[in-house]
């Protein structure tokens, strides 16, 4: 048996911790354990931290259930804050991760747990529909995107997101994270709620707040001079940059909060 310290953190109440360099045959299986709300600490991903030339860290992303994810908006973030807790400062970071590198930079706040970070996220580039996409039987006339921001996204805007039965839904296309938006309330800003793959419904997505703000903005459901879109979400408020609109190049903007630190004991050859 062996001894993990892990930190656990979280990004608008989508909650990660955080591991460096574990030692661990099955990732995956570590992360089902630890992740379990009832039977282990509860969390909607693990973030495996390790060494990489050129970079502040390797950052590798496992959902709940765990299967493996290329990123994470709010989970970056987490791991962003873990890291620099690790180092003892607030420099920028180069993280690599599944989907590329991402650069983070820092604003820390009065209070020593929680710190702001902006994440250039890259591209938003279009893909193809899932499979399956047919049978949630959505409305054609409804404004669907789908998009990638390095991990895929399905956006469909919607007059009301507490009608929608998101549950059922996101059941039907889980290889996807599926967001449904609505406009406003603010001229600004937009509405979300989402379904995440490989952890179910969640209280905020980063890379699907950035999904739906861009697509938010070729719907003109913000004005279309709009640089910063506020998205709205269970779990508190992100903020979109749109760089080079015809790029589709975003960074996003909101929190990571530290929650605290635990000691776990595990059998390195799971």
């Amino acid at each position: 048996m062996t001894q993990l310290t892990l930190t656990k953190h979280h990004g608008l109440g989508n909650d990660f911790l955080v591991v460096f360099h574990p030692h661990v045959a099955d990732l995956a299986a570590l992360a089902r354990r630890l992740c379990d709300r009832r039977r282990g600490i509860g969390a909607d991903g693990l973030l495996v931290g390790e060494s990489a030339a050129g970079y502040a860290a390797q950052m590798v992303l496992y959902n709940a259930d765990g299967s493996r994810a290329e990123m994470s908006g709010n989970g970056i973030r987490c791991f962003a804050q873990a890291l620099a807790m690790r180092r003892g400062d607030h420099d920028d970071q180069r993280i690599l991760t599944d989907a590329g590198e991402r650069t983070i930079t820092f604003t820390p706040t009065e209070d020593p747990s929680l710190v702001l970070a902006a994440v250039d996220m890259g591209e938003v580039l279009p893909i193809d529909e899932p499979a399956a996409w047919h049978a949630l039987g959505a409305d054609p006339l409804r404004p669907v995107r789908h998009l990638s921001l390095g991990n895929p996204h399905s956006v469909v805007g919607v007059d009301d997101v507490r009608a929608v039965d998101l549950l059922a839904l996101g059941s039907i296309v889980p290889m996807v994270n599926l967001e449904v938006v609505e406009p406003g309330p603010e001229p600004y800003a937009i509405t979300m709620r989402v379904h995440e793959r490989g952890a179910g419904i969640t209280e905020a997505c980063g890379t699907g707040a950035c999904a739906s703000a861009w697509a938010a903005l070729d719907w003109g459901l913000v004005p279309a001079a709009a640089r910063e879109i506020v998205v709205h979400m269970d779990g508190g408020d992100a903020t979109v940059r749109v760089h080079h609109p015809s790029q589709g190049r975003v960074t996003l903007v909101g929190p990571a909060q530290f929650v605290g630190t635990v000691t776990v004991e595990i059998d390195e050859h799971e």
